[in-house]
């Protein structure tokens, strides 16, 4: 099966779906939110795949929602993508966490905004010394709305809520210490099969429940996943925010360097 935005290989283990955007900086546009999707509808028809690994280009995992397409969106006035594409994020990753598979977000290097959700809703990380993760949302007057939940899950609320209010980057050592990242690595695809030696003992369903028993334990409902797609719709359509976008997809110029 062909894919425009991903490079998708077939293990002994499971697939290995490889973010193949470089371009684009491996952004996130529906296309590749929709091919994910295609891929773990493959992974859940095979019941002797149960691995599923998300890794990005060397030095950049995802930064998060294409700037560019966003940008030539709103310059059309069409809600219509845009609206899709939020509830199609949540959409994936609420199903990382449900999806009866192990799911191991490989991360080396940049991570920023959605990019930090996609690993926060993995069942594990492994990043490498170089990964640095930022929540860049508010620089544009967004907010990183459909992340919070996975991150506040993954995290605890402080950590999240400061990645969020400073924007800073946060550095492998302390994404490993505030439990961002499960593992760091300098070969991080070897820390995924020396796990996988112990993870292919679990069945599918095993794992179906203990995810489906998991998510009852955190208070991530329907109610909250509506509030996070309303949020980044309401926001998204804010003309300042989509000023900011546009003037820096256009000419370069961030929202605070404006006179």
């Amino acid at each position: 099966m062909a894919y425009e935005t991903l490079a998708v290989e077939k293990t002994v283990a499971g697939m290995t779906i490889t973010i193949n955007r470089p371009q684009q900086r491996n952004s996130i546009n529906n296309k590749m939110l929709e091919e994910i999707n295609r891929v773990l509808d493959q992974v859940e028809e095979d019941d002797q795949c149960r691995l599923v690994v998300l890794a990005g280009q060397p030095g950049t995992f995802c930064t998060g929602m294409d700037l560019e397409e966003f940008s030539a969106v709103k310059s059309q006035s069409e809600t219509g993508p845009v609206k899709l594409g939020s509830n199609l994020y949540m959409a994936t990753l609420k199903r990382f966490t449900l999806v009866p598979r192990v799911v191991i977000a490989v991360v080396d290097g940049q991570v920023m905004a959605g990019g930090v959700g996609l690993a926060a809703a993995s069942d594990l990380v492994i990043a490498t010394p170089r990964s640095q993760f930022c929540l860049s949302e508010a620089l544009w007057g967004l907010l990183p709305a459909m992340v919070t939940p996975f991150l506040v899950r993954r995290v605890g609320f402080q950590a999240a809520y400061r990645m969020t209010l400073t924007t800073a980057p946060v550095l492998s050592r302390e994404a490993l210490e505030i439990k961002l990242v499960d593992e760091i690595s300098e070969s991080p695809f070897d820390s995924v099969h020396r796990l996988w030696l112990r993870l292919s003992k679990l069945s599918v369903p095993t794992l179906r429940n203990l995810k489906e028993y998991f998510r009852k334990m955190w208070l991530i409902t329907e109610s909250m996943e509506n509030i996070a797609v309303s949020e980044i719709e309401r926001l998204s359509s804010d003309p300042k925010v989509i000023e900011n976008i546009s003037n820096y997809v256009k000419y370069g110029i961030f929202p605070w360097d404006k006179t």
